[in-house]
């Protein structure tokens, strides 16, 4: 038995149209390597940030200092975690939206950082902080170690 077909050129173009989009959404993104020191809460929920936005993230409980210089993080720009994603250094809270940017754009650098502990970002925004959402800046890290900023927050 065959089943009428009734495609027409207007059916072939919104196909065109709609299969790359449905590729694209459906790609998964890089692995985030994280370490971290087990008992910080705050790394705890930025990983969980970093999940929710479709991240896969393995997380190692061994601290971050060793990890940051190893990978050519200046410790000025350190914060509570240190993150690779696809040969990036991730520091500190950055915005998935952030890292998702740098991975697209692929600039010639070490990675993002947030310096310190900035309440409002993301891990640090939790009900402790009662809404308070300090501003703050991603900056990117360039080979040689200086800063630009990437996004700012108000």
């Amino acid at each position: 038995m065959q089943l009428p077909c009734s495609i027409n050129r207007r059916h072939l173009i919104l196909a065109g149209l709609l299969l790359p989009a449905v590729g694209m959404a459906a790609a998964p993104q890089p692995l985030i390597e994280v370490w971290k020191d087990p008992s910080c809460g705050c790394c705890k929920d930025w990983v969980a940030a970093m999940r929710q936005a479709g991240f896969s993230v393995n997380v190692f409980e061994t601290g971050n200092n060793g990890m940051r210089a190893q990978l050519g993080l200046p410790a000025k720009l350190g914060s509570c975690h240190t993150a690779r994603v696809a040969g990036y250094v991730i520091e500190g809270h950055v915005p998935a939206r952030d890292i998702k940017r740098l991975l697209r754009e692929k600039p010639d650098a070490i990675g993002l950082t947030v310096p310190g502990m900035k309440v409002g970002s993301p891990g640090m925004d939790g009900s402790v902080y009662k809404g308070r959402k300090d501003p703050y800046q991603v900056l990117l890290v360039r080979r040689d170690g200086s800063t630009t900023v990437y996004q700012s927050y108000s």
